[in-house]
């Protein structure tokens, strides 16, 4: 929504004239803007809590450095995910204070005025050193989002020991993410030593029958364990955003 419109709707608000719920309606449904190859959402974060996220994949360089560039400017920041090593160049030469991670394909431009940090907990665990690309993916969007993570690395089933040795941390999470690839059976064994909520993200790791992460997919929604939530393959990100929103209802944030 352009200055002057935000201005005439705030003055409006002043007079009495609208009231402060028509007035949030009216924010809610603010424009987009149209960059010719991308329409960006610019009022995202207004409605969602969390501005628009740039999937990288795809793109050119150029043209998510504009779209990063139109994000920026709202003091809002960026995150870009699936960002191929050119673009992350790229966005490296524009934005100095941007931080890249290589191994998650992320590069995140902090908020100007950041929100407050949230008090809870969120655990990452991977089920191999394999699962990292996607678990850096969350962990990073967690990060963002103004979420605290701890990361659990390499624990997955071939050694059970390795996963139980960490029970006290995975306790002391609010919520518990679970990345796993090949047989996909970490999610069903941390949905029975938990009583937060467990959200798996199947990978594409695994030999040929594991059939790009599909193989862990099907065993992550056919967990024995009740109520594990399960995300799409590789999709770290999504992971993420729904722990992102349990826990601000759990912050009474938005």
């Amino acid at each position: 929504m352009r200055r002057d419109r935000v201005q005439a709707l705030l003055a409006e608000v002043a007079s009495g004239q609208r009231s402060v719920e028509d007035a949030l309606t009216q924010l809610d449904s603010a424009p987009v803007e149209e960059l010719g190859f991308a329409t960006v959402d610019t009022h995202r974060a207004l409605r969602q809590g969390y501005p628009e996220v740039v999937f990288g994949q795809g793109k050119t360089p150029e043209q998510v450095v504009a779209i990063a560039a139109r994000l920026a400017e709202s003091g809002d920041g960026f995150l870009v995910t699936r960002a191929e090593v050119a673009t992350q160049e790229a966005l490296a030469q524009h934005f100095a204070a941007a931080e890249i991670n290589a191994a998650g394909r992320t590069v995140l431009l902090r908020a100007t005025h950041p929100r407050a940090r949230g008090t809870h907990l969120v655990a990452v665990v991977t089920a191999g050193t394999s699962d990292l690309p996607v678990a850096e993916e969350c962990a990073v969007t967690l990060d963002a989002m103004g979420h605290p993570v701890q990361r659990i690395t390499d624990v997955g089933v071939a050694g059970i020991h390795r996963i139980l040795a960490r029970r006290e941390t995975l306790a002391d999470a609010a919520v518990v993410i679970v990345v796993a690839g090949m047989d996909g059976a970490l999610p069903s064994v941390v949905g029975g030593l938990v009583r937060r909520p467990v959200i798996a993200v199947p990978t594409s790791i695994g030999y040929g029958a594991a059939f790009q992460g599909l193989a862990p997919l099907l065993t992550m929604l056919n967990s024995c364990a009740a109520g594990v939530t399960v995300c799409n393959i590789d999709n770290g990100f999504g992971g993420a955003v729904a722990a992102g929103r349990i826990l601000d209802a759990l912050n009474n944030r938005g």
